[in-house]
Order: C-alpha cells, then sequence, then structure tokens
C-alpha cells in the first residue's frame, strides 16, 4: 500500500472487547503460545498496561510496580468485523510491539511515536493480538559510547529507544512506565474513490490575505475535488506528477490571534469529491516569525507583525497512567490554563506527543504551542540508519496529524540536550546532533515552513543556558535560590521555563488525598520534586524565598506554628512569581515571554504543578492570573530612584484609566497619594515615578532611611473611568511583608445575580493573602491582597454537582492574622 489513507473513509474504532494478559518476558512468541491458565484482564483500548490493571485493582499509582520487565498481551476477536479488505491503523504503540492478525504476525513496531496502517484481508471473526515486549531488556543491551550521561534519567539505554522519558525521571515523576495501546487502534475500509497522502497548510500573507495550500493522491475515477474554507472555495487541478494540488485564497481574512491579543477566529475547512462533503476540521490563519534582534541575541515572537509577550505553562500530561489523549482529558487543564490568562502551553521533550483534539481546544482557546520534539538531555546515535528513520517517522506524522492548527507557533528539536554537554564541561563541538540540527530541521521545512523552528531549549547564547541570549531555562529566582533581584540582573530574553517550586495545594486537596503531616511524614516528601544527585528539594527552595519574604525561619516555624508555616508556604510562590513577571513585564524589560515549570501535578501533594493532579488550582495558580493580566498595574522598587508604576495594555483598543497610588501607615492611614488619569493606546506601555503623582518627594522604597518609616505598604489602583471598575492593583511592601501584617476587619458577604453567586468582600485595613475556602464553590481569585476602602467583588464557581439555588458557605482568613471569618 502507498501512502497513509485519509480519515475521510469510513472509520471504525476497536475499543471494545480487548483483554490483557501478562507473562514472563520472552515466555510466549506467538498468541498460540500463551496458557490456557493465563488471567485475562479487561483492557481499555486506547489505554496502557497500568491504566487496565488499575481498574483490576491490581496497580497503585502512589506506589507503582515495574511494568518494563514482562510481556503485555493484549487480544481482541473482530465478532463485528466484516470480511474484506481493510486497513488496520494503529495510531500509537508503547513501546516494543509485535501485532498478529490470525496468529500470523504482520508488524513489528519499535517506536512508541509512529503510527501505522497495515493492509490487511479479514476473514470474519479474526483475532487480533498485540505483544508488548519487555523493554528492560532491550535497555541494558550494549550500543554506541555515549560523550555524557545525564543524572536526572535512568537508564541510559533509552537514548536508543524511541519511547517517552515520564516514568524514567526519579525524583521528577512517579515511576510509572508507558506500556500498551496508547492510542487509537481502528479498521479503515477502503472504497473507490480512494484519498491518500492529505496534505493541507495554512497561511497568512503580509497583505491580509489567507491562503490555505492543499495536496492529495486520489485512486479511482473523480469528476471533481473541491477544497473549501468557510464561504470560499478551490477546485483542485493535477500536476505533471498526477498529484492534485489546490491554493485556497480568502482576501482580507479574519486572522487568528492569541488570546492575549485577540480573538482565535477559526475557519470550517472541507473537502467536497464528487458533490459529498467531507469535514475537515478548521482552521485559523496568522503569521509567525521570530525576531533576533539586531545583535542576533534576542528571541521574541511576532504573530501577525505584533511581538506577544509569551506567558503559561509546561505542560506534563492529562494523567501519568492513562496517557490519555481525548477531548474530555485535555479540556479541564488547557481551559484552566487560559482562564488564567496564559496565553502558551509548552509541550516539552522529556514528555510525549499529544493527540489532534489538543491543539484543535487550543486553536479555540487562543493558546499558543511550543512543541518540543521527544529528545531530552542525552547523547542521542549519530548515523544509526534505523533510528534515524524512526525519528524522520515521528517528526513528519506529528506535523501533518496538526497541519490545520495555527495554534502550533514553535517547533523545537529537544530540551537540554547541547546545556547538558555544555554543564559537563564538554565544548561546542560536541553539543552538535544531527537530529536536531540536519534531520529535524529538514522535515519541519518541508512540511511546516510556516512555524518557526529552535535547535534545542535552552541554546542561543555563548553558554546554551546563557540567560541573556536566545532561549534560556531560567531558575535563578528559583531553584538557584538567587535573590529577587536576579530577574533583572539575568537579562532574560525569553525563558522557555521558569520559576519551579514545591507549591503547596489548598487545605482541601491535602485532607482528602494526602493526610499526613506536612513536610514531616515521608509520603510528604515522596511527592516533593527534586534533581537526583542533589543534596537539596525544591521544598528547600521554596523554604528560602518564605525566609527572604517573610522573614521567619521555615524549620522552627513549621516546629512552633505549622499551621502559618502552611499558609506562608501557600503565599509565597505566587509573591515570588507576581514580582518576577512584574519584572519581565515592565517597561524597559527585554523579557519577551516566560513558561512556569509546570502545569498540572501527577499526584497530589507539593508538586511542581500550578494545578493539582485533581484539577484544583493551586494558590500559585491564582497569582499568575493576576501577573497574566492584560490590562496590568505594576510597581517596581528602584532604590534611590524610588518607585516606578507600570502601566501595560496589551489589548488592541485604547483605553481611558484612572491610576491612583497610595501610601498607607498602619495598612490604612493615607500618608502620601496621587492620582492621574490616563489614555493608553492599544498594544502600549506606560511608566511613571511615583514622585510624578505625588507632586514632591516622598521616600517611597525607604532607601534614605531618613528618620523612622512613615508607611509600611504602596497601593496601585487601577480602574475604568466610565465605570470606576477595579481592573488591577499591585503593591509594594518597603519593610518586607511580616511588617504589613495587620489584624484587618474583614466584612463579607455572598450575593447572587443572573444565576451566578458572588463574594463581596470589605476590610478597615489591607489584609494579605485573603483566602476563600468554600466547599461547594470556588472563587474565582484567591489568596490576594485586600486593601481598604473598596469593596471587592468576587465570583464563585460552584463545583460539579453543586444545584444552583445552593448558597455558598465558607470562611474567609488573610495571613498574618488569626481572625476566621464565616460566611
Amino acid at each position: 500500500m502507498h501512502g497513509r489513507l485519509a480519515d475521510i473513509s469510513g472509520k471504525t474504532p476497536l475499543s471494545e472487547g480487548w483483554n490483557l494478559v501478562l507473562t514472563d518476558a520472552g515466555a510466549c512468541a506467538s498468541p498460540s503460545e500463551l496458557p490456557a491458565s493465563a488471567r485475562l484482564i479487561p483492557a481499555p483500548v486506547p489505554g496502557t498496561v497500568a491504566e487496565a490493571l488499575e481498574k483490576a485493582g491490581l496497580f497503585d499509582r502512589e506506589h507503582p510496580l515495574p511494568l518494563n520487565d514482562r510481556d503485555a498481551w493484549y487480544l481482541c476477536r473482530l465478532v463485528d468485523a466484516e470480511a474484506g479488505n481493510a486497513v488496520l491503523r494503529l495510531e500509537g504503540l508503547a513501546t516494543l510491539c509485535d501485532v498478529f492478525l490470525n496468529g500470523r504476525k504482520i508488524l513489528v513496531s519499535e517506536s512508541m511515536f509512529e503510527a501505522h496502517d497495515l493492509a490487511v484481508h479479514l476473514q470474519g471473526g479474526d483475532e487480533l493480538a498485540l505483544c508488548f515486549r519487555a523493554l528492560e531488556p532491550r535497555l541494558a543491551e550494549p550500543g554506541p559510547r555515549a560523550r555524557w550521561r545525564p543524572q536526572m534519567i535512568t537508564p541510559q539505554g533509552l537514548r536508543l529507544v524511541r519511547t517517552t522519558l515520564l516514568g524514567h525521571m526519579p525524583g521528577w515523576c512517579p515511576e510509572i512506565h508507558a506500556v500498551g495501546p496508547w492510542r487509537p487502534v481502528s479498521l479503515l475500509r477502503p472504497q473507490k474513490p480512494t484519498i491518500r497522502d492529505l496534505s493541507l497548510r495554512p497561511d497568512l500573507l503580509e497583505d491580509g490575505e489567507g491562503r490555505l495550500y492543499a495536496s492529495l493522491s486520489i485512486e479511482g475515477h473523480v469528476s471533481e475535488v473541491i477544497l473549501r474554507c468557510g464561504e470560499v472555495e478551490q477546485a483542485f487541478e493535477r500536476d505533471s506528477h498526477g498529484r492534485c494540488t489546490a491554493i485556497l485564497k480568502i482576501p482580507g481574512v479574519t486572522p487568528w490571534w492569541p488570546r492575549t491579543h485577540g480573538t482565535p477566529y477559526l475557519h470550517d475547512v472541507t473537502l467536497v469529491v464528487d458533490g459529498v462533503e467531507h469535514p475537515l476540521g478548521r482552521t485559523g490563519f496568522r503569521r509567525l516569525a521570530v525576531d533576533h534582534g539586531a545583535d542576533g541575541r534576542d528571541f521574541g515572537l511576532i504573530v501577525n507583525s505584533e511581538r506577544i509577550f509569551c506567558r503559561g505553562a509546561v505542560w506534563t500530561t492529562a494523567d501519568i497512567v492513562q496517557l490519555p489523549g481525548d477531548r474530555k482529558d485535555y479540556e479541564p487543564w488547557l481551559r484552566m490554563a487560559a482562564e488564567a490568562g496564559m496565553n502558551m502551553i509548552r509541550i516539552g521533550g522529556t514528555m510525549a506527543y499529544e493527540m489532534p483534539d489538543f491543539f484543535r481546544l487550543c486553536d479555540e482557546l487562543g493558546l499558543l504551542v511550543w512543541q518540543d520534539f521527544m529528545f531530552a538531555n542525552f547523547d542521542y546515535p549519530k548515523g544509526d540508519k534505523a533510528f534515524n528513520a524512526h525519528v524522520e517517522a515521528e517528526v513528519s506524522q506529528f506535523l501533518s496529524g496538526t497541519r490545520l492548527s495555527p495554534s502550533l507557533a514553535v517547533l523545537c528539536g529537544g530540551s537540554e540536550m547541547h546545556q547538558q554537554a555544555a554543564m559537563l564541561g564538554l565544548p561546542e563541538r560536541f553539543w552538535a546532533s544531527p537530529i536536531v540540527e540536519e534531520i529535524i530541521p529538514a522535515v519541519v521545512q518541508s512540511l511546516r515552513p510556516d512555524v518557526p523552528y529552535v535547535v534545542n531549549s535552552p541554546s542561543g547564547g555563548a553558554m546554551p543556558f546563557s540567560a541573556n541570549e536566545g532561549v534560556t531555562h531560567y531558575y535563578g529566582v528559583g531553584a538557584y535560590m538567587r535573590p529577587l533581584a536576579d530577574a533583572r540582573r539575568a537579562d532574560v530574553r525569553f525563558a522557555a521555563e521558569s520559576l519551579a517550586f514545591a507549591h503547596v495545594p489548598q487545605a482541601r486537596t491535602l485532607s482528602r488525598h494526602l493526610p499526613v503531616p506536612a513536610v514531616h511524614s515521608p509520603l510528604w516528601k515522596e511527592r516533593v520534586p527534586r534533581d537526583r544527585g542533589a543534596s537539596w528539594d525544591f521544598e528547600d527552595v521554596r523554604d528560602y524565598y518564605l525566609r527572604e519574604l517573610y522573614g521567619f525561619e521555615p524549620d522552627r516555624l513549621r516546629r512552633e506554628d505549622p499551621d502559618l508555616y502552611l499558609a506562608l508556604s501557600r503565599a509565597v510562590t505566587g509573591e515570588v512569581a507576581e514580582e518576577t513577571y512584574a519584572e519581565w513585564r515592565r517597561h524597559g524589560s527585554g523579557c519577551n515571554g516566560a513558561l512556569v515549570w509546570t502545569l498540572q501535578d501527577l499526584l497530589p501533594g507539593p508538586g511542581w504543578g500550578v494545578i493539582d493532579s485533581t484539577g484544583e488550582p493551586k494558590p500559585i495558580w491564582y497569582a499568575l492570573r493576576r501577573a497574566f493580566r492584560l490590562v496590568q498595574v505594576l510597581l517596581t522598587d528602584e532604590g534611590t530612584n524610588g518607585l516606578d508604576v507600570h502601566v501595560i495594555n496589551e489589548s488592541d483598543l485604547a483605553l481611558e484609566l484612572d491610576l491612583e497610588v497610595s501610601c498607607l501607615r498602619d495598612g490604612r492611614q493615607r500618608v502620601v497619594g496621587g492620582k492621574r488619569e490616563l489614555s493608553i493606546e492599544a498594544r502600549s506601555k506606560n511608566k511613571i515615578a511615583c514622585t510624578d503623582l505625588f507632586g514632591a518627594f516622598f521616600d517611597t522604597t525607604y532607601a534614605f532611611r531618613f528618620g523612622p518609616p512613615s508607611h509600611d505598604v504602596t497601593v496601585a489602583q487601577l480602574t475604568a473611568r466610565d465605570t470606576g471598575t477595579l481592573i488591577a492593583e499591585a503593591f509594594h511592601f518597603p519593610l518586607g511583608r511580616t511588617k504589613a501584617f495587620h489584624e484587618a476587619e474583614i466584612a463579607a458577604s455572598v450575593s447572587q445575580r443572573d444565576d451566578h453567586w458572588f463574594l463581596d468582600l470589605r476590610c478597615d485595613r489591607l489584609a494579605q493573602s485573603v483566602q476563600i475556602d468554600f466547599e461547594a464553590y470556588r472563587a474565582e481569585d484567591d489568596w490576594f491582597h485586600l486593601s481598604p476602602g473598596l469593596t471587592r467583588r468576587v465570583r464563585l464557581h460552584p463545583r460539579v454537582g453543586t444545584a444552583v439555588d445552593t448558597v455558598p458557605t465558607g470562611q474567609v482568613r488573610a495571613v498574618g492574622s488569626r481572625r476566621i471569618i464565616e460566611v
């Protein structure tokens, strides 16, 4: 069979009737050798061995057993499949798999990341068997000598096998091995005419014309093939090679934008074959470029001629056991990312490729996708023809599967290969790999020339991890425990990952899923991420900033006041993130974007994720939501130069705003302040010195220390002039946050409007890190500072299963106060 069959043919998923049998490695060469007494375990397809065992009560994701040391047989009788010719489509087999039809081996698959179309002849009542061979023996085989060995991934033999690194990074993720038919298995029935090798690529020209390039091959007689996009149609024509091509043009097309900068507008795409319509999905038109600056050191993503500040997070997986790929699995996570104001998600090279539904959702939500290919840290083999063929196949298939997605914004050869070599002291000539320097970019140029390619992440500087050139992984603030000022000193251009902490989940998550003493319990410590071989973990990192920002000794605090320790631990990572993003987004910053590590946890506990594994946002998620605001006000401490106010308008509309800055003593008494009306142009930033608002000198940063301090907090508020609605706030603590702890009187009440519930909050003095704990509702904002004299209205989102007429009840607290407000 030549060419991949287009999905417009009839497609029957083979998802029912599968059973799993586990045997010793190599015990059975074919299905006929399986013992009659073997236990049959019902198995979902698509799915994994871990998932099937978990559903049967035979696997515990919190204490996983190894799955790479046995053979796993998936058996299915195709009772409903009619006899005749068909195509067996296997979209993903993890990882070494023999495929049998009626006892005859028809495929040996050696890559988790490749799909296979197999021409088969069915007899009726056929038996399909998939044998996933034990990976452990293959990993133990000797291979070509590696020039370096990464510490974080085990075993080293993984560099020679095309499989995910998830489950093989001790300290980073649970050791749950990916085994099984993790992507769909289906039957296609070729019909005449037959469409093969369908290729589609959207583009947006500088004059505003949208173009959709298409090509395909046809077997059988066809009178007319038409490509339709929205209301525009274009007939295909045969070229000199017998291939059909079309270029559909839409002058003045409505472009697709990332959600922070416009509307992610999509157009329906349809293939019409002799009058029969075949929907192909939706696409958007956008134009991408990377600005490297006059000196070649910069990295700024340009979308539709606009420079975009990219903010978001690194994706892990929707479920570490199931490795699912359906819309229903992706949607909760991606909607939470969008709700937080993110405009970019990165799929890193240590993870796995996601299904087209992931990209369709990102298309709809306006989330740009930075896609690493699945290469990370290792010294991969050079000149291995079989290995290189796998690379070309997986890259080609991934790009073909995401052909219509405007959200695909950056393609990257992989993660930390250059960095790993450089940090081990190897000279630059050893960093390069033909895979990411030659093989992958050639395929990208052929199939997706519209998407910028980055050779590796990080890369671009004198050292690949240099923050002030190209793409970096920035952990100066974070893992390396540098002061907050390092975020400016490092001169970050673009951080493809940053700000890793052991973020503490909300109390409700811990009480239900990890009810053990925080920090002290071994089970708690198992969930704390760490770098293999390091003498510290990411809880130590968080504790460092707790000490820096609040002045408490963490080890003493968690003994003497564990509740306060946990409250400060939840608050501090958000405070660090807000200050760091303020630095990166301020007027005059050279930073073009930064993504946090990571979006979601893999198990409940103090992991890297800003959303815990149950789907509940952590306090850090709310902080990022504030840091990522489209229209924003920031305060930056410029030392003896005073306090600067930065106003940002990333929207495509000019805005009329009011800015007010107040310096408060004891969190409530205004000692100095100023107000200004602002007309802010679209896509613009303004910087204003606080003294310009006050009309005279005032030591806002307490830099000169002439006498006792006169205030403990400065509050900047940005409001809409026509409605008085609060748009954004910023806070600065010249004496530190602990000096601004107050026993605030907080008034709280709930009200209902248009079937939505709201919580109104008002206080007599500053309340820091206000926490809203409602059992049946999740607050739209949480862990925020509440300034005095202004009623703050917070929408309450009902949790799953909550009736619309359920009256919200719960508690409100503030860090630094013992008071509990019952609502």
